[in-house]
């Protein structure tokens, strides 16, 4: 499950800058970015003591833009 919730840090030292809005966790991972596009179903969920947009999906960076991009699991066809 990916989980995208608001930077309240952000601007702090080694969370991003003041531009940097958005936390995404995944597998244990996060991100910190400027930008996040949901292309996938999401819901809201409580998670600790904050409430964050979840979905499924595959993430993509990209680094130049501060971006993630959360799409479709792909299968490919035996």
């Amino acid at each position: 499950m990916i989980c995208v919730r608001y930077n309240k840090t952000r601007g702090q030292i080694g969370r991003g800058s003041i531009d940097h809005v958005w936390r995404i966790f995944d597998d244990g991972k996060e991100y910190v970015v400027k930008n996040v596009r949901i292309n996938v179903p999401s819901w809201g969920a409580k998670t600790g003591e904050d409430w964050s947009i979840c979905c499924e999906g595959v993430i993509t960076v990209d680094k130049e833009t501060s971006t993630i991009t959360i799409g479709e699991k792909v299968c490919m066809p035996k």
